[in-house]
């Protein structure tokens, strides 16, 4: 299928193993999960990307369908209660019009070259007043700096790297596979397809070699943000 699958089969262990070991950092993310969710009850929600739905095992998912492209990944968030309705790439679904309440892409977007066709695509998906949620790793934050060079030099051993990197890095074939758009890039696709109504919060604020030392709270706005989510109203 596509590299993106290839690349997560057989990775569903260590992404939970990775979060796990870097608690006070899955706790800040998680923190910023339910604050941009607030309150799903009686909603119907649609997670892309829905990876092992590690995230979702600590909410109420039972409203939640989700759409992954590997099956090792979506098997695990079967089993945590996500409703997988498609293993696949969101480019290759076909979503009803008028259909979600909430839409979410939790780290989704930065495996995915063309952001257009796909929020353009979720956003018909959306009710009228449903919000389309992007959460993800921005390119120009300190977490995207080190990821690409990660990248870039196929290692995170590396003289350039040394003193610089936190003690547990996200797996470096994860890191390896993801685009990592900005969130100007992203912002201005919304905008262009029609979207006018923005709310932005953030967490991950210190640089990745201290933000496992213990849990962030969210911050509205994401100038600064390791880890940046933008809620637009359709």
């Amino acid at each position: 299928m596509s590299e993106v699958k290839q690349k997560f089969d057989g990775y569903a262990a260590k992404y939970d193993e990775w979060f796990m070991k870097n608690e006070n950092l899955f706790i800040s993310e998680l923190r910023l999960f339910k604050k941009v969710l607030g309150d799903i009850s009686g909603k119907k929600l649609l997670s892309v990307g829905c990876g092992s739905g590690l995230f979702e095992s600590y909410i109420d998912c039972s409203n939640i369908e989700g759409i992954e492209p590997s099956e090792d990944m979506g098997n695990i968030a079967i089993k945590r209660g996500v409703n997988v309705i498609k293993f696949g790439l969101i480019e290759d679904v076909d979503l009803p019009d008028n259909e979600y309440d909430v839409i979410y892409f939790n780290g989704s977007s930065s495996y995915m070259e063309d952001l257009v066709p796909v929020y353009a695509k979720c956003l018909k998906a959306l009710k009228a007043g449903g919000r389309l949620i992007l959460l993800d790793v921005p390119k120009e934050s300190a977490f995207g700096f080190m990821y690409l060079l990660g990248k870039s030099l196929n290692t995170y051993d590396h003289e350039y790297l040394a003193g610089a990197m936190p003690e547990l890095p996200y797996p470096l074939a994860l890191a390896s596979s993801g685009v990592w758009h900005t969130t100007e890039e992203k912002i201005n696709v919304l905008k262009n397809l029609g979207i006018s109504k923005f709310n932005f919060y953030q967490t991950l604020v210190k640089n990745p070699l201290y933000t496992n030392e213990e849990p962030e709270e969210v911050i509205e706005g994401y100038k600064s943000g390791g880890y940046v989510a933008i809620i637009a109203e359709k």
